[in-house]
């Protein structure tokens, strides 16, 4: 049996790639470790009953590692996609493990925000200062010249934040955090990362109902 890995359908476009972060940084892992997979795309709006037959709570991203059996968390897929093929290796050292890891939320919490003075901001942009503090010091990527997991876990969210808040806000990553910047470009430019994004427009049709709510 194939690798299968269910990934959310673009809203509205059930046969299009949609803009899950986390199901794209599942097929990131396969992409970088050249793992052939069949992607099936999940209308999270209209969940089909085989899908909910192997995965109840209905959440994506799921994989099949080709033995039958369904792991949901992006979390555990990626760790049980680098025991089954350890190469090229993509583990991230414990102490860089966490960088960036509050960039999303933080992320999240402004883009959603109504009032400029509630401090969102400036929490974003400390994660990103801490994010090019780190660069700076081991870069061009977390773990040095070599990609690495928590890479591939911050490049889906990264490319939500540059097209969201540009979108949304009309803000962009400041131009001063230049190893950032060199950092975006980097993992955006990844052939495993072009093959594996969704379009901007339904990234921003993604967010549009919680942007608005």
């Amino acid at each position: 049996m194939a690798v299968e890995v269910c990934v959310k359908a673009a809203v509205g476009h059930p046969d299009t790639l949609g803009d899950c972060p986390f199901s794209q940084r599942v097929l990131l892992t396969l992409q970088e470790k050249k793992v052939p997979y069949e992607m099936k795309l999940i209308d999270v709006s209209n969940k089909p009953d085989w899908f909910l037959k192997i995965n109840p709570e209905g959440k994506v991203p799921v994989f099949n590692g080709g033995d039958g059996k369904w792991i949901a968390d992006s979390d555990v897929i990626v760790q049980v996609i680098e025991e089954k093929y350890p190469t090229p290796p993509l583990v991230t050292p414990p102490e860089y493990a966490s960088v960036g890891s509050k960039i999303f939320s933080t992320f999240v919490t402004f883009l959603k925000s109504k009032d400029s003075n509630d401090g969102s901001e400036q929490a974003l942009l400390t994660e990103l200062q801490a994010l090019e503090e780190h660069l700076k010091a081991h870069g061009p990527y977390i773990n040095g010249q070599n990609v690495s997991a928590v890479d591939l876990s911050l490049a889906p969210k990264l490319y939500h934040l540059t097209v969201a808040l540009d979108h949304f806000k009309g803000w962009k990553i400041p131009e001063n955090l230049t190893n950032v910047h060199a950092y975006v470009k980097a993992l955006f430019s990844r052939e495993s990362f072009e093959k594996t994004k969704a379009a901007k427009e339904h990234v921003i049709a993604g967010w549009a109902p919680k942007v608005n709510a």
